[in-house]
């Protein structure tokens, strides 16, 4: 599987005793809807498939599994930090008027002071926050997305406003 045909849920946080119980901790907005028989594991830029043999959610955005054949916590430990996804296919599927920050990829993003910036490339979730990608004059820009900084959304456009802080975009045009 390559990485365009999966979504990112979270990452490996930690090892749990010595039998390879991993914590998995989700990015994604709800894991309670995720299909978790097999989760791909990012090692070496491969999709790496792990089935997942016993999981437990926690309240706190977590969750400890266990995988088939990560027996002991020294199989374990190298998953440690690793991005965990699944594929396309098992995604959950949404209503109409659920709109995520991942949804705007594609976008093109305009500046209410410096004008239009360019197409959102990447989105990456942060425990945080969510940071767009932006290529303006030929540099990567990256800024938050959040309620502070969205002016608006046109989702028939695939547009978005944003008011960046003064001197954000200064910070990464002076390199």
């Amino acid at each position: 599987m390559k990485s365009e045909e999966a979504f990112y849920i979270g990452y490996i946080t930690k090892t749990k005793g010595l039998k390879g119980e991993l914590q998995l901790f989700f990015e994604y907005d709800a894991p309670e809807l995720l299909d978790l028989d097999v989760v791909y594991a990012e090692i070496s830029g491969k999709m790496v498939p792990f089935f997942v043999s016993t999981y437990k959610l926690q309240t706190n955005q977590t969750a400890n599994i266990y995988l088939d054949d990560v027996d002991h916590i020294d199989k374990a430990q190298p998953l440690v930090k690793k991005k965990i996804y699944l594929p396309l296919t098992k995604l959950p599927d949404r209503s109409e008027e659920d709109f995520h920050y991942n949804d705007l990829k594609g976008f093109i993003v305009s500046d209410e002071t410096h004008g239009e910036l360019g197409e959102i490339l990447e989105i990456n979730e942060y425990p945080q926050q969510f940071v767009a990608t932006v290529a303006f004059k030929e540099k990567e820009v990256l800024f938050p997305l959040n309620d502070d900084m969205i002016v608006e959304i046109d989702e028939d456009k695939q547009t978005i406003l944003v008011d960046l802080p003064e001197g954000l975009l200064d910070i990464y045009l002076s390199n």
